[in-house]
């Protein structure tokens, strides 16, 4: 049943179930064992042996461990403890009373989450923690929901990633863009500029943006986020309490009073130093021949990165906390082994979605689901001009049922380009670039994607919400977006493509003025 419309079946009945029920594990689940069921062909003792094997495979990779995994699950251990231990030193508290002495309203600590995540560009999972753990304090304080937050962080981190070169994505795509090329013989264009020319046609990318800022400015809320908003004005509850949420600390630890910003500013420096320097120095020692940056960035090693620079940063925020002890006395030295366990503990939630999002998106792979999708697009008799359109369709349902926005670009940008220099070559460019963007809308919008499990985390939100409060305005993004496309692949114009989504999103602001803007007097 490979590569059938039956592969569609596993992740549909996972999302469908996160909707209907919003438990993350118990949907996730039921989607691994339909998967299972489905490859085994009925036979159950078979279904037993390829879970097994699944499972062993999110620890265990060709005979050895597999450290892509691991790693990423100890730079959130340490990201929890980092957490744990700049509150502890009275870092958050102090930050959020700098903040508010210099942040007055509430559209300015979500410009600032949102300058925030275009800022930091480097990679979406370092993105959404990084800006998560710097903003958190702000929004908090303006009472910006978490919800909201995660829509910020999760709508900024893969679409900057995505049209950045110096990035770990734009080295993969650049790499994978190299190789389709070749494949036609194409020597009139380097991957590098392909891809500088391709970053003004990934409209989703500038439609999604363009919306964060606005919905920062303006006040729109839309759908269920409204929800979320009211409560966290009128009630002063920046998320649901009844609901778990990870990378939250569970546990009041008591605060250093003589805590200062740099408590909290110098830890996170660290990090991101730390990380940047790890993923050069990763990439570098990896790239045989001339280094340059972007085959340093091509070669890099994201997940040992991020590790090593969690390392450096835990160091830094533990020397900060042995001031508050030694120096300072605002805290008690004996805190630290409660410290560390409640920064272990917020993170486990996280942890425990990753594990069956990887189940599920490698029972996924085998099944083919991406494969078949990718088919419908080979097969379909189409008029050629609606091909960056249809793409970008194609592209958000496979990263949607999939979860996962390369996976996607592994798959359908190849084909992109065989479909391209069968027909019209001239659409080369256009259909990838709608590729990318599709991928990214279907990660945003898919409850199973690690981008969207880590802006939850990053964020401090039940992850049910983010996808539920997210949904709407990424649908909105792309439609806009799909405009677009079908304006790009008919009259083979950037600019006009681009024109049509600025018109699309004055008339969005226009309207949201009027129906989305939240209305303060139901805040009484």
């Amino acid at each position: 049943m490979e590569n059938t419309i039956f592969s569609l079946l596993p992740p549909l009945v996972a999302i469908l179930l996160v909707i209907l029920t919003r438990r993350v594990l118990l949907s996730l689940g039921v989607g691994i064992i339909t998967a299972t069921i489905i490859l085994a062909e009925m036979d159950f003792l078979e279904a037993g042996s390829i879970l097994w094997e699944t499972v062993k495979g999110i620890f265990i990779d060709g005979g050895s461990i597999n450290t892509w995994n691991m790693y990423i699950i100890l730079f959130l251990l340490i990201l929890g403890v980092i957490t744990a231990f700049i509150s502890i030193s009275g870092g958050s508290r102090a930050f959020g009373e700098w903040a508010m002495k210099r942040v007055k309203t509430r559209a300015g600590a979500q410009m600032i989450g949102a300058i925030l995540g275009v800022i930091i560009f480097i990679d979406d999972y370092f993105n959404a923690l990084a800006v998560g753990q710097i903003s958190r304090p702000i929004t908090d304080r303006q009472k910006v929901s978490r919800a909201k937050l995660a829509y910020l962080i999760d709508s900024t981190s893969a679409p900057v990633c995505v049209v950045s070169p110096v990035s770990s994505w734009g080295a993969y795509i650049i790499a994978l863009i190299g190789t389709i090329l070749a494949s036609h013989n194409l020597t009139d264009y380097t991957a590098f500029s392909v891809f500088l020319q391709m970053i003004p046609m990934n409209l989703y990318v500038w439609t999604t943006l363009a919306i964060v800022f606005i919905v920062a400015i303006k006040g729109f809320e839309i759908g269920p986020m409204k929800k979320h908003e009211i409560r966290a004005v009128r009630d002063n509850q920046v998320m649901d309490p009844e609901k778990p949420a990870p990378g939250k600390l569970e546990e009041d630890l008591p605060v250093s009073t003589k805590g200062t910003v740099g408590d909290l500013v110098w830890p996170i420096i660290a990090l991101v130093a730390g990380t940047v320097g790890a993923m050069i120095w990763t990439g570098y020692q990896a790239v045989k021949g001339n280094a340059t940056i972007l085959t340093i960035f091509e070669n890099t090693d994201v997940s040992k990165s991020l590790v090593l620079g969690g390392v450096f940063g835990l160091i830094v925020t533990l020397l900060f906390f042995t001031r508050q002890v030694t120096v300072k006395k605002g805290i008690e030295g004996l805190i630290v082994f409660r410290g560390i366990w409640s920064g272990i503990k917020s993170m486990l939630p996280a942890i425990y979605i990753l594990l069956f999002a990887w189940g599920i998106v490698d029972l996924i792979g085998q099944l083919e689901t991406g494969a078949y999708l990718a088919g419908l697009v080979e097969n379909s008799n189409m008029e050629i001009s609606f091909l960056p359109f249809l793409l970008f369709i194609i592209a958000g349902v496979m990263a949607f049922s999939t979860g996962t926005s390369w996976g996607s670009f592994g798959i359908l940008l190849p084909i992109a380009g065989d479909i391209a220099a069968a027909t019209d070559i001239n659409l080369l460019l256009p259909a990838m670039a709608a590729v990318l963007a599709g991928a990214v809308f279907g990660d945003h919008c898919s409850p199973i994607s690690d981008t969207t499990i880590l802006s939850s985390t990053g964020a401090g939100c039940n992850h049910i919400d983010h996808v539920l409060t997210q949904l709407p305005y990424a649908l909105i993004s792309a439609a806009i977006s799909g405009v677009g496309f079908l304006v790009l692949g008919f009259t083979d114009s950037t600019i006009l493509s681009l024109a049509t989504i600025a018109l699309l999103l004055i008339v969005f602001t226009f309207v949201g003025s009027w129906k989305f803007k939240l209305d303060m007097t139901q805040m009484k």
